[in-house]
């Protein structure tokens, strides 16, 4: 079960159109295909994905892109909230299995492998699940190591002997740190194996729990660690086979525009820290039958250039100059035009003499000759346009620039 159902407020604006898990990534990924690639490279091929919010371009996505061999009995299914218990949605995301139970009824799994949608990583679930039999626990939790300043977005795992949890703390303003790095928090990634029936008997308990907030982390979870039955596997155990020493072990939650900017540019060095390029764990998707990529010298002393840079199939860069960036399919860049550090989704067009910097732009925003975006923050909040703590200017799609 993928859980796919959030909003992605800390997203906005490129949340306001569609569900986090939709949001486009890498140039020609969504971030959905991160965890679906995960789980079908562990050879789980029996997966639903639990829609709710805005998920119309998310389920057709996968639909159209993720499709399994019924002869094999194989599927990636999108399973939007379907109220079958009363006219009420997803409350949580262990309301979410609550309401989507008929699902495990039919299958009848011994395991049920449990995973959120929203994190870029790689990672072999069948040595989680392997590592969760052997443990005898009901449930398991996969954690990692992060800095203890950053922990207090987190679940946040106590552990005295590495095997068993014994605490579990829901997004705490005062993380613990380890017994043998006090600067240093065990994290809950998000992704469980469960036991299927202490799963049913959990959801089931929590459902009818009026004080709950029907959460898998932070109400679920918590009440199974009282009863000794919660067990935690160590990420950073985790083996990929064709990953490389800078990028073993990479995980990022992309839940603010900050991270998910930051995400991108782990991509596009030389040796990046997250590598797309692992042919024997790919990240698979659909792409649309584009031509390649061209760079055009269209005036004397105007070439287009794009350095330490993704571009996507159908992109023009004509005599314009793209450093550290990643351009979706079907981005234009013209002549004079300059882009830093950005992120540009599908159909950008970047007119002549235009400068970038660190901005987001969302699909099929023209950007008019000659603007500035992400050089004078005061310009950019003036005109309408998001601006996050680090200064990212984000510009939302179908959003209109005025000229210069």
């Amino acid at each position: 079960m993928v859980l796919a159902g959030g909003e992605g407020k800390r997203l906005w604006p490129l949340t306001a159109d569609r569900a986090k898990p939709a949001v486009p990534f890498g140039g020609i990924y969504r971030l959905i295909d991160l965890v679906l690639s995960n789980l079908v490279n562990s050879d789980l091929l029996r997966i639903v994905v639990l829609t709710q919010y805005k998920s119309h371009s998310l389920n057709r996505h996968i639909s159209m892109n993720w499709r399994m061999s019924s002869m094999l009995g194989t599927y990636v299914t999108p399973v939007p909230a379907q109220q079958r218990l009363g006219p009420r949605w997803f409350a949580g995301s262990a309301d979410a299995i609550y309401q989507s139970l008929n699902l495990v009824y039919d299958e009848q799994p011994s395991y049920v492998v449990v995973f959120g949608a929203d994190h870029v990583y790689r990672m072999d679930a069948r040595q989680m699940l392997e590592a969760h039999i052997a443990s005898g626990a009901g449930v398991t939790v996969a954690g990692l190591r992060v800095p203890r300043e950053q922990a207090s977005g987190f679940g946040v795992i106590h552990t005295a002997d590495g095997r068993r949890v014994d605490g579990f703390l829901e997004k705490p303003d005062d993380p613990p740190g380890l017994p043998d790095d006090p600067d240093m928090t065990l994290a809950s990634m998000g992704n469980y194996v469960f036991d299927t029936r202490l799963l049913v008997d959990a959801v089931k308990r929590d459902a009818f729990d009026d004080h709950s907030s029907h959460d898998l982390g932070g109400n679920v979870i918590p009440a199974l660690v009282e009863t000794g039955e919660v067990g935690v596997y160590d990420f950073a155990s985790n083996i990929i086979p064709g990953a490389t020493e800078r990028d073993a072990g990479y995980w990022r939650d992309v839940g603010s525009i900050d991270s998910y900017h930051d995400s991108h540019m782990d991509l596009v060095s030389a040796r990046p820290a997250f590598n797309l390029w692992n042919e024997h764990w790919p990240i698979l998707t659909a792409t649309p039958p584009l031509p390649p990529a061209k760079f055009v010298y269209d005036e004397p002393g105007r070439i287009g250039s794009a350095i330490e840079s993704l571009v996507s199939p159908g992109c023009v860069v004509s005599g314009g100059r793209v450093r550290r960036s990643v351009l979706s399919p079907k981005v234009d860049i013209h002549t004079g035009s300059e882009v830093e550090e950005s992120v540009l989704l599908d159909g950008v067009d970047v007119g002549r003499g235009a400068v970038i910097r660190r901005a987001i732009i969302d699909k099929g925003v023209v950007v008019p000759p000659g603007v500035q975006i992400g050089v004078d923050h005061a310009a950019d909040r003036a005109r309408g346009f998001y601006v996050s703590d680090s200064g990212v200017v984000v510009i939302g799609k179908g959003q209109t620039i005025p000229g210069s």
